[in-house]
């Protein structure tokens, strides 16, 4: 049975588009990088902030950090609050646990804005813990993130699944040889997810929690 579920946070829960898209675009304004169209910037959502900064601008470390500096204005502001409940998350995680599951958040995002968001949206009453990033960038690695709880919970990874969006969810979960599970309602692809090695791939919401509630 898979006992303890492991849920990233964006784009797996809710759909963060709108304030990720605009904390980002208002950290590269202030670099002096304006932005016309947001959705080119859809890439942020999944990886550590500062690989994205890096990879996608060039950025050196010190420009990486302003820029998440100046991200966080914004996102502490507005852009955390800018964000969806998919549509049947609530009930998929009232039913898990109601099967005696243990459900917990395992996101890039640092765990004080995550437990903020989870709160306001009501979500974080169906979670034995919500772990994240520190504010400094410790343990923001989707891998150290997995490794803390595994640690933290006492957990038995082979009764542990992460479920993701992202190819990073998924390596994370082969670090630790865990059970994985794709989602195609976020912003990671199909090919993606395969590429990855996910061990399933599911399309919506409703599917995924299908799957887990069979996993006895």
């Amino acid at each position: 049975m898979m006992r303890a579920i492991l849920f990233d946070l964006d784009g797996t829960l809710t759909d963060p588009k709108e304030g990720i898209t605009n904390s980002v675009a208002y950290a590269l304004e202030k670099a002096g990088i304006p932005i016309e169209d947001k959705n080119d910037l859809i890439t942020f959502i999944g990886p550590p902030l500062a690989d994205s900064f890096a990879q996608f601008y060039g950025f050196n470390k010190e420009q990486c950090d302003e820029a998440i500096k100046q991200y966080r204005v914004y996102f502490k502001e507005k852009g955390m609050l800018e964000n969806k409940v998919y549509p049947g998350i609530k009930t998929m995680l009232q039913q898990l646990k109601e099967d005696g599951r243990q459900l917990f958040v395992a996101t890039s995002k640092p765990h004080v804005f995550a437990k903020t968001i989870l709160h306001h949206y009501q979500l974080a009453e169906y979670f034995d813990g919500i772990y994240g990033s520190e504010l400094d960038g410790t343990r923001s690695r989707k891998g150290e993130v997995i490794a803390y709880i595994l640690e933290k919970e006492n957990l038995e990874k082979e009764h542990c699944v992460m479920v993701g969006d992202r190819k990073h969810d998924i390596l994370g979960a082969k670090e630790h040889d865990l059970a994985s599970v794709g989602v195609l309602f976020g912003y990671g692809d199909e090919e993606e997810l395969q590429l990855a090695g996910a061990d399933v791939i599911v399309n919506d919401v409703e599917e995924l929690k299908q799957y887990l509630l069979s996993k006895r």
